[in-house]
């Protein structure tokens, strides 16, 4: 079956999002702030639900039409055809957003959306009555600028939450955001990659499934493995291929460090949970001791920025301390995440190249470092 298929990510990741989906052969049809559409079918689905590290969720996108009134909305979405999709005992809630439009009032595009496809589906099916006991397809609608997009979410679960982390953990980074962070650093097996403020080792963990060639959505299951429409072979199929492609050999290494005795546990649980012990160690060490240890290396971090911990003023102090520090370290690539507008001042030097990323809804910096530091950045941004 040709279908059209939407992956959602945090803004400022459609790009990457987008070179993933044009990896796994699938053609980008359109691209919008958070979103990236293209063409699949069945199989695409379970792909990109297992394979997608920079996705926040796959939908299959019925159709985008006008809808300036609750009737627009309620015909064009009655239109749609939902017996494809959605069985006779299936459940199908119904969830959104609309941005700029006329129809601002979610709660009442819920209600119609959901009249409109219960009458479409009775009509079908000949039944007054739709018992809603079976898998549950979950609609959600996008209303743009009077444009309405209507989709079921395949992923069920967000994809960011991998299965490695447990629920009740700190999560300051989500694994997606961790994902794109090592991907821009491009790591590379003969290189370390260290994060001395790692956390729950959501950086390392990222980049060691991506160098083992390991699949994100491998350990969990997605809302769509219980659709009638999807056969079960294709899941099979595409889990078995995964798990086929993890390289074995890869000789991939890093470090998850933090000063704080209850990031480290948390750090060895998930890396264990995750498989990748074999290319993380895991200990306990003050970022501000970090040393080269003779290797070549790259450090990928998110260190406090005095959010959620601490104050803005000790985060601020932290990273004038890192910039020394990590002068000490030479040719090795720094790559650091921020809110902090002024990062570059306090560290030190200028970065290479800055990109705004979102931290779930913060708005974010990723400061670059991949050149050996002229005497012009230094003295200029140490004043």
């Amino acid at each position: 079956m040709k279908l059209k298929l939407v992956a959602t990510c945090l803004f400022g990741l459609e790009h990457i999002l987008g070179e993933e989906i044009d990896a796994l052969g699938y053609k980008r049809i359109a691209t919008i702030d958070g979103r990236v559409t293209f063409e699949g079918d069945e199989t695409a689905i379970a792909k990109c639900n297992l394979w997608l590290r920079t996705a926040e969720r796959v939908f299959i996108l019925l159709d985008t039409f006008h809808a300036a009134t609750f009737n627009d909305l309620f015909e064009g979405t009655k239109a749609l055809p939902w017996e494809n999709f959605i069985p006779k005992n299936g459940e199908f809630p119904v969830k959104g957003h609309s941005i700029k439009s006329t129809l601002f009032s979610i709660p009442d595009c819920q209600k119609i959306i959901k009249k409109a496809v219960a009458t479409k589906l009775s009509s079908v099916y000949k039944t007054d009555w739709l018992r809603e006991d079976g898998a549950k397809y979950q609609i959600e609608f996008f209303i743009l600028k009077d444009e309405a997009s209507l989709m079921i979410d395949t992923s069920g679960t967000a994809l960011h939450k991998r299965g490695y982390r447990p629920q009740n953990m700190p999560a300051p980074l989500r694994e997606t955001l961790a994902a794109a962070m090592v991907k821009i650093a491009r790591p590379r097996e003969d290189v370390l990659l260290h994060d001395p403020f790692c956390g729950s080792g959501t950086i390392p963990i990222e980049a060691a499934m991506l160098m083992s060639n390991t699949a994100p959505g491998l350990s969990r299951s997605f809302a769509a493995e219980d659709f009638d429409f999807i056969p079960k072979e294709i899941w099979q199929n595409v889990r078995e291929e995964a798990r086929n492609a993890i390289k074995t050999d890869c000789t991939f290494e890093a470090y998850a460090s933090d000063i704080d005795p209850e990031a480290v546990k948390n750090a060895e649980l998930c890396v264990k949970k995750s498989g990748m012990t074999k290319y993380i160690k895991v200990y306990r060490a003050d970022a501000l001791q970090i040393t080269t240890g003779d290797r070549r290396g790259t450090v990928v971090c998110n260190p406090p920025y005095g959010e959620r911990l601490g104050t803005i003023k000790e985060a601020e102090t932290l990273y004038k301390k890192m910039g020394k520090q990590f002068a000490t370290l030479g040719a090795w690539q720094i790559y650091v995440l921020t809110s902090n507008e002024s990062f570059e001042k306090l560290y030190g030097r200028r970065a290479d190249k800055v990109r705004k990323l979102y931290n779930g809804m913060l708005p974010c910096y990723y400061y670059q470092f991949f050149k050996k530091p002229s005497s012009e950045q230094a003295i200029k941004y140490k004043k």
